[in-house]
């Protein structure tokens, strides 16, 4: 059942750790919001034109990573699995304050994120909560890529990867974000090919990357100790990038 009104943080949480792109330690601390106030990012870092709501008119850059950028050019990076932690945890509204411009990576994933929202209490809030109904099929394509959106009732992804390296291959899965169990979904890690590393250092990202935040691939094998967290953890990870960016929505 979809629940009717909006929700908020009861209590503030806070949690650091390391940009994957910018290597620099980032301190957050995430506030109670105020109804119909969505969730905003607030560079503590800076003293003027701080903040930035999380809102698909402010996606500056997609390039390995989202980032939304104000009006003022004030930026945050990385924010695509904390924002599915908040989708997924039914948050609609919160202040998250930031002292500097990229959300820590953590293990890759929204595990540890979902995991301090567990441990936290949520409010109601005195509005109703504002949905989006998709009436007519929309598509996009872009040479071998597509994506289209298309009427339900529910939030679901069917999610196609097609890679050319034998171990991450050609995989799909379909998730109901309203029925399945999210556990994979959740605990899923970004990933790379060991031989783009270098491709990524040299454009000045992936600073902060290593084994305990991301999931590397050679030709022949994974190469984080203990393997994969789940068979479909590549594609899985995907959704949980798309779930947090359609939050932007």
């Amino acid at each position: 059942m979809q629940q009717i009104y909006q929700k908020t943080l009861l209590e503030p949480i806070v949690f650091e750790g390391v940009g994957l792109h910018s290597g620099k330690l980032s301190k957050v601390r995430i506030l109670p919001g105020a109804a119909d106030q969505g969730i905003i990012f607030k560079r503590t870092d800076l003293k003027n034109n701080n903040l930035i709501p999380a809102n698909y008119k402010n996606v500056s850059s997609a390039k390995l990573c989202t980032t939304l950028m104000n009006e003022f050019g004030a930026k945050v990076s990385t924010v695509e699995h904390l924002l599915a932690a908040l989708y997924i945890s039914g948050i609609d509204c919160a202040i998250i304050e930031i002292n500097n411009e990229e959300v820590p990576i953590m293990d890759g994933s929204a595990k540890n994120f979902l995991n301090v929202f567990k441990q936290v209490n949520l409010k109601d809030l005195k509005r109703k909560r504002k949905y989006l109904k998709i009436l007519d099929t929309v598509e996009l394509k872009d040479g071998s890529k597509q994506i289209s959106i298309e009427p339900n009732e529910n939030f679901e992804v069917d999610f196609q990867l097609k890679y050319e390296n034998k171990i991450i291959g050609n995989q799909q899965n379909n998730i109901n974000f309203h029925e399945d169990d999210l556990s994979d979904v959740v605990e899923s890690r970004t990933f790379c090919l060991y031989e783009d590393i270098e491709k990524i250092k040299k454009l000045g990202l992936g600073q902060g990357g290593s084994l305990e935040n991301a999931v590397v691939v050679s030709e022949e094998k994974v190469l984080n100790n203990g393997g994969l967290r789940n068979k479909k953890e590549f594609v899985n990870h995907k959704i949980l990038d798309l779930a947090g960016d359609f939050l932007l929505s």
